[in-house]
């Protein structure tokens, strides 16, 4: 009890220094309650600081890990906890401000610009009890923020920054922490999405600083972290693999560092190691409630898992994440799951339509393509007819895509399936074809909007059809664009063995990648 009176003593202290400052700071309801630490979810990273108290370092490293795990408000909370144990300590106030900073997921807004700035204000006001080098980070962060936020001018201060930590990691080279924050600076001032150029000259840049860290220490989380992002979406995503090997329990109970390795196996086509690490993650989500682990982004670890168990035939682990963020989420994740697997009869009862034009078209996709499936062809157009209005309508978005693209790809499934039950064949590759040139349209994504490719459905037309060799092309596409995935594998077998051919490759390939799936198939679609 009398730690919690301190702690409050000590909030109503800075809130009393910030109600002084030229603007009125708020806080997230959670700084109303003293954070704890978390020794079960933490690794052994240890950055010294000059406080002589313990605790205050303790809560420093922790603030430091959920940094590096993208934790921000609970590592700000956390520098918070080190500073009122030791009110002079600077560097305690610079890990609050850079807490409140841009970072990889999501710019500085304008409820944090202040407490950014004032957090700063406060470590250069104790900036003679702090050490040179400790002095030196305080100044480099300094420019980043101003007092009169812009968020139009913020990339002013985002390249000053990025200047200032140039000077900052060619002054202490050896400080790898200092060289990944510089690494981090530079990220900050590349598009978040899209794909990367390798010969790039600020891709270069970028990589060789973050390089320079992990050829000296492989396990190092916060360079890694950044590092499997700045390579995920370059035509060598296997970069990363070295340092993905250590990343995911290198903060045991930070769930998005578990699941970080999954961008890396994704575009590899490790499935069973991107399903690994998304459990691990998820376990982590559960922990939190428990003080053994920080839940962060739960609902992007769940698809991760159902994407990645879906490309590697795991149903039961796929459906299973489905409904677990249909909890936490909405629905239409789990309606494109049970149709990945064929479980037509289980999508009629499902639950009701979602809100939302994205989430509601896709509850009219599995309907439609599950009563298609059920022999009740009278239903199935009436969802159809309710998927192409909003589809060929809607202005929404699903995380940066167009919805009409995601929704466009659906419908083109939906109609060649419809095709393909009424005997059209030649419809229904045509109405494929389409809906894969509408899903090309995607942007690169982890994971992917939809947890299969209709380039399956496309190939398995054109083997009904007789056209083997285009259907090998078609699989071969979507195995460069998914590595090792088990559904075009299985087409191509079905593709060779219709012609009376055999591939000893192809075979030890399919026998690899289907090793873990639950499912068996006469088809790379249902």
């Amino acid at each position: 009890m009398r730690k919690y009176f301190l702690y409050l003593a000590g909030v109503t202290f800075l809130a009393g220094c910030a109600s002084n400052h030229a603007q009125e700071i708020n806080y997230p309801d959670s700084f109303a309650e003293p954070i704890g630490h978390f020794p079960a979810a933490l690794g052994d990273f240890h950055y010294p600081i000059s406080s002589e108290f313990e605790e205050a370092q303790r809560y420093f490293d922790q603030g430091f890990q959920m940094m590096y795990s993208f934790t921000n408000v609970d590592a700000a909370r956390s520098f918070r906890a080190a500073q009122l144990v030791d009110l002079d300590c600077a560097i305690c106030y610079w890990g609050e401000a850079w807490s409140w900073g841009s970072y990889l997921n999501a710019p500085m807004n304008a409820q944090a610009a202040p407490r950014a700035y004032f957090a700063i204000q406060q470590a250069l006001q104790r900036i003679d009890k702090a050490t040179p080098k400790e002095a030196d980070m305080i100044r480099a962060l300094s420019v980043r923020y101003v007092q009169d936020f812009d968020p139009a001018q913020r990339r002013v201060q985002d390249e000053a920054y990025a200047d200032a930590m140039a000077e900052l990691a060619a002054k202490y080279p050896d400080d790898l922490d200092i060289v990944t924050l510089y690494g981090d600076s530079l990220f900050l001032l590349e598009e978040r999405r899209g794909y990367r150029d390798l010969d790039d000259p600020d891709v270069i840049r970028l990589h060789s600083v973050l390089e320079s860290v992990l050829e000296r220490d492989i396990r190092h989380p916060g360079a890694c972290h950044l590092y499997i992002h700045a390579t995920e979406s370059t035509p060598k995503p296997e970069l990363a693999a070295p340092c993905a090997r250590y990343l995911a329990t290198a903060i045991p109970g930070a769930s998005h560092i578990n699941h970080m390795p999954s961008h890396t196996w994704n575009e590899m086509g490790l499935w069973n190691e991107a399903v690994r690490s998304n459990i691990m993650a998820w376990h982590s989500d559960q922990k939190a409630a428990y003080g053994e682990g920080f839940a962060i982004y739960p609902t992007h670890n769940l698809g991760m898992l159902l994407y990645a168990a879906s490309m590697d035939g795991q149903g039961g682990i796929a459906i299973q994440a489905a409904k677990d963020l249909a909890k936490i989420g909405d629905n239409s994740q789990h309606v494109m799951t049970l149709i990945r697997f064929g479980r037509f009869d289980e999508v009629l009862d499902v639950g009701e339509k979602p809100s939302g034009e994205m989430s509601g078209g896709i509850w009219e996709f599995g309907q439609a393509y599950a009563a298609l499936k059920m022999g009740d062809m009278e239903t199935a157009l009436q969802h159809q007819a309710e998927l192409d209005s909003v589809a060929s309508t809607t202005t929404a978005r699903y995380r940066f895509h167009e919805a009409r693209n995601i929704l466009g790809t659906l419908s083109g499934i939906l109609q060649g399936e419809i095709q393909w039950t009424q005997g059209n064949l030649e419809a229904a590759a045509e109405a494929f074809r389409q809906a894969a040139e509408v899903y090309d349209r995607l942007d690169f994504d982890e994971p992917e909007p939809l947890p299969f490719s209709p380039r399956h459905w496309l190939g398995a037309a054109y083997i009904e059809l007789g056209a083997y060799d285009r259907a090998i092309e078609v699989y071969e596409q979507d195995l460069r664009e998914h590595p090792h995935n088990g559904w075009a594998l299985f087409g191509i077998k079905q593709a060779l063995t219709a012609q009376g051919k055999e591939d000893a490759d192809i075979d030890a390939r399919l026998a690899a990648s289907w090793e873990r799936s639950d499912t068996w198939i006469r088809s790379s679609r249902f």
